[in-house]
């Protein structure tokens, strides 16, 4: 596949061999988040998400870090809405750390952290709706959003007890200490470790397993199923979704080619395409409205 390269103001968006992959571009700052990168990685999860030709998507950072939380450039204002010209009214206000969490968290493709330094505040924050984070063993991770006079943000109350249990959590979000890579990983946060040289070969590898092995609709499916559980009340809710899956699929062209394509012994060419293939059923929940 050839190489297709995006311009942006504090990111990159690269597309090879069917992986999309996001750097965090200000590398002077170390990759420090802002309101245009909150914009500039909004627009490139929704292009990610309705590119065919994309099946993984990989977020990285530029330089020595992956990113150290929110720009503290403008001081004690930094996070004064009222001074960045924002909502002024606290029902109106939205956190954009958290619009960034909830873009990728209806994604349809799979997202891979690869943590290639530290990763701190939003900068770690960011990463926990996405489906598989690798570190290099000496990043830094922390949030340390009490040790700012903030709470955490980016719905990461919604999402850190999740990946790591409500009593890790705790103790993470309470003290903001940062921690090393290890530690997250002894805790379920990061799933490998690597060297430097190491973390975007590991990452690519991974997402070529499912770029190159798996039916899009699938997986697509599959992550919607896995996400959309965690706030299940019952197993029969999971029941209900896998049943309407296993009939959809079993009648399409993806099953047919998976089976044929083992029987075969050779690669399989799924034919579906996320954009315009994937079964009627799907969606399956009711999208909410909030004020």
């Amino acid at each position: 596949m050839a190489r297709v390269k995006e311009a942006y103001e504090t990111i990159t968006y690269d597309i090879a061999d069917k992986i999309a992959t996001i750097t965090l571009n200000r590398p002077d700052r170390l990759n420090a988040f802002t309101g245009q990168m909150m914009l500039d990685l909004i627009d490139a999860f929704s292009k990610a998400d309705d590119d065919d030709d994309v099946r993984v998507v990989i977020v990285t950072g530029a330089g020595r870090g992956f990113c150290a939380g929110a720009d503290l450039e403008r001081g004690a204002g930094t996070f004064d809405n009222r001074e960045r010209g924002g909502a002024q009214d606290i029902e109106a206000h939205r956190d954009g750390g958290g619009l960034v969490t909830l873009r990728i968290f209806d994604m349809r493709k799979p997202v891979i952290a690869a943590i290639n330094g530290p990763a701190v505040g939003v900068g770690i924050t960011m990463t926990l709706p996405m489906d598989i984070r690798l570190a290099v063993a000496d990043a830094k991770i922390g949030f340390v959003f009490a040790r700012r006079g903030l709470v955490p943000e980016a719905c990461s109350s919604w999402f850190l007890p999740r990946v790591v249990g409500i009593g890790k959590a705790a103790e993470w979000v309470y003290t903001g200490r940062v921690f090393t890579a290890q530690e997250g990983k002894d805790a379920g946060l990061i799933h490998y470790l690597c060297a430097p040289d190491e973390l975007l070969p590991k990452a690519r590898e991974i997402a070529g397993e499912i770029a190159d092995n798996t039916s899009a609709i699938s997986v697509a499916l599959s992550r919607n199923m896995l996400w959309k559980m965690l706030g299940a009340d019952h197993p029969m809710e999971a029941h209900k979704v896998d049943s309407k899956g296993i009939f959809s699929l079993g009648q399409s062209k993806e099953v047919a080619e998976g089976v044929t394509s083992f029987l075969e012994k050779r690669p399989p060419k799924f034919p579906g395409k996320p954009s315009t293939d994937m079964p009627d059923f799907f969606p399956w929940w009711k999208e909410r409205t909030f004020s």
